[in-house]
């Protein structure tokens, strides 16, 4: 156990996540010192020092709190972190505002490597994952227009690593038909709101779209056709992430409404692994749906693989990657696994303390490797709190194949509006901060449970009809 002893609480969260970065797997608690005799000689206290608030910002305050701690743990610990004292989901969204702002290449390099203690390596994987965004996003007016995503949040099994707002479908089947007609509901609230505005990308996750059977997936695409002015959408994205939800019949109802673009999601090709993580299906089903994806005439097909899986090693790892290698699916999302809190390998996690979850720079750097030789480049990157080897997710594609809606909810351009159980709307409002930069971004967020969102969807839509009326949007 590790307890923070901390004289400003503002900065106790900063702190956590760092700690819990160079002590992986350990838990982390407020210090208190009534609770003094329950502590033991293998716990550790840590005083972090909290800085003088002399005029700076909020930001800089932050920055020069984590700068400390991070100095001191890496000074007592003789370790460095890939990525500094960078705590935030999206480092690339650094280098793509420098580079917005006219900054070269060196400039933008030393930004990250001085000032934020990050290595070379990851630092230049920030910046042409930003320049490769910023390429994609100079061709499109993503100013003028918005993009959607339409939650599904039903899955065959839940994984053990997963704490996304997904339901067994074996368990909450009663449950689909009544969600989306309460989905169906706020699509059309949302289709009259946005009249007259440009729709660039649509993304249907999850959970697991194909969940659904065929004749809900066509009901569902045939409304948002219906609702939605679709002449100028760019992408249509529609996850199909787990191989056990997958027919060929729902992926010839994809292919007939034109979506151009699925997940076909292994996360491993060991099947113990599999077995181990609560993904119910086999390697060769992973195999035989990648298979029909082609057959129905889908071309650009993602893959997802996770990097610190329980048990697995560097061979095993360089197995999936082999096998993933042979499909040559047209990107690969190579993942550090991140135990979050909900997640069910974290809660149990005293079962499963034998397992080893290791990540490495070899293994990251193996993943990158083996995304080189399929023609791929780094398109879009994000970071989670706990991930394995404080490492982090990297989108990898052919070129021109990129999805833009991930760019988009990445770099906070757009105004997404998300539609769903648990799904977060983002509104960016263009235009207010000098030179026509997004500037202020603001939430609406939609209940997470399943049966809380089917009972107040009406609740749900008056909150976006509130926020649009209030702001003027």
């Amino acid at each position: 156990m590790i307890y923070i002893k901390i004289s400003d609480m503002d900065f106790y969260d900063d702190a956590v996540v760092l700690i819990k970065s160079f002590y992986p797997r350990t838990e982390v608690m407020q210090y208190q010192e009534q609770a003094e005799q329950t502590r033991t000689a293998q716990d550790i206290v840590i005083e972090p020092e909290v800085p003088e608030k002399d005029g700076r910002s909020k930001k800089e305050l932050h920055e020069a709190f984590k700068c400390t701690l991070y100095t001191k743990l890496s000074a007592q610990l003789n370790k460095t972190l890939p990525w500094g004292y960078l705590t935030g989901v999206r480092p690339s969204k650094i280098a793509y505002t420098l580079l917005e702002k006219g900054a070269d290449r060196e400039q933008i390099l030393e930004e990250f490597t001085k000032k934020h203690l990050v290595s070379e390596k990851k630092a230049q994987l920030a910046l042409q994952v930003a320049q490769t965004e910023k390429s994609i996003l100079e061709k499109m007016d993503y100013k003028n227009g918005y993009s959607l995503y339409i939650g599904i949040p039903f899955c065959p099994t839940t994984c053990l690593y997963c704490s996304f707002t997904s339901y067994s479908l074996a368990a909450y089947q009663s449950k689909v038909q009544p969600y989306l007609e309460a989905l169906l509901k706020e699509m059309k609230y949302v289709s009259e709101a946005m009249r007259g505005r440009r729709l660039d990308t649509v993304y249907f996750g999850g959970g697991t779209p194909t969940t659904l059977s065929a004749g809900q997936l066509d009901m569902l695409l045939t409304e948002l056709e219906r609702q939605f002015d679709l002449s100028a959408c760019r992408e249509l994205t529609v996850e199909a992430g787990r191989p056990d939800s997958i027919t060929y019949e729902k992926l010839c109802v994809l292919k007939a409404h034109h979506v151009d673009r699925i997940s076909i999601n292994p996360q491993t090709m060991n099947q113990q692994t599999l077995d181990l993580i609560g993904r119910r299906h086999t390697v060769e089903q992973i195999e035989e749906a990648f298979a029909l994806a082609g057959k129905a005439g889908l071309d650009n097909i993602n893959m997802d693989m996770i990097l610190g899986l329980p048990g697995e090693n560097k061979e095993m790892v360089q197995h999936t990657l082999e096998k993933i290698k042979a499909l040559a699916p047209e990107s690969l999302t190579v993942h550090s696994l991140a135990i979050k809190r909900a997640a069910a390998l974290n809660i149990w996690r005293e079962k499963y303390l034998d397992l080893q979850m290791d990540n490495s720079d070899e293994i990251v750097s193996m993943a990158a490797d083996y995304a080189h030789q399929m023609g791929h480049q780094p398109y879009y990157m994000y970071r989670q709190k706990n991930m394995a080897g404080n490492f982090e997710n990297v989108g990898y594609s052919k070129p021109g194949l990129e999805c833009i809606y991930n760019i988009l909810i990445m770099e906070e351009k757009q105004t997404i509006i998300a539609m769903g159980a648990g799904a977060s709307t983002k509104i960016v409002f263009q235009n207010e901060t000098e030179g026509g930069q997004a500037g202020r971004i603001e939430r609406i967020e939609n209940v997470k449970d399943v049966t809380n969102y089917i009972q107040r969807i009406d609740e749900m839509i008056e909150r976006k009809r509130k926020f649009f009326s209030e702001n003027n949007f």
